[in-house]
């Protein structure tokens, strides 16, 4: 049971027009996004900002972007985000055997180095204390570059948003988004938890 519940889609029609974007993204409309209308500032500001962050503007693609966001969320324990975040990932191209494998991204051949070197960097940044090192900077840089780097930690940033508020609320799971999560995440242990 969440700690709010979420309001109707056609509680803020400014709301509903701009969430539109998580059509493709998703093929819903979260329910975080549903919750967040109680603020309709709240929940335009955030789908605004969501889609600044999931632009591509460099060599970052949508399905990277997505699996940093995973990353992120499972260091959190967000299993809200994670099933989000997998499910968003294979709907942007993800490779099928890097959806199989997320969770051994470091050591499978399914990833390059620099891939590693960005999930690598999204499980530093999302820890507590923080763990992004010389080391972490160091393999970023052999790959990726300043815009591409704040791409990442734009990513990252946002889902520590979203992982504070969907645990602290127990955002309601969708449907599809278990699914999801059952799929790519259920052989090592995914569960919705307080997300019923």
């Amino acid at each position: 049971m969440p700690l709010v519940a979420p309001l109707s889609p056609e509680h803020s029609p400014e709301t509903k027009k701009l969430a539109e974007f998580f059509n493709e993204t998703l093929g819903f409309c979260p329910n975080s996004i549903l919750t967040m209308q109680y603020r309709p500032a709240i929940s335009k500001a955030f789908i605004n900002l969501n889609m600044a962050v999931m632009a591509n503007e460099g060599r970052v693609t949508s399905a990277l972007k997505r699996m940093i966001a995973w990353v992120s969320s499972n260091a959190t324990g967000c299993r809200y985000c994670q099933a989000h975040a997998i499910r968003a990932a294979e709907r942007y191209g993800a490779e099928q055997e890097q959806l199989d494998n997320i969770w051994e991204y470091k050591t499978h051949p399914a990833f390059s180095d620099a891939e590693r070197a960005a999930l690598d960097f999204s499980l530093a940044a999302s820890q507590v204390p923080n763990a992004v090192d010389a080391q972490i900077k160091e393999e970023l840089y052999k790959y990726w570059d300043e815009g591409e780097i704040v791409e990442m930690l734009g990513v990252i940033s946002l889902f520590g948003y979203l992982n504070r508020w969907n645990d602290s609320m127990g955002t309601t799971l969708e449907k599809d988004a278990i699914a999801s999560g059952n799929q790519y995440l259920g052989k090592h242990g995914f569960e919705v938890g307080k997300h019923v």
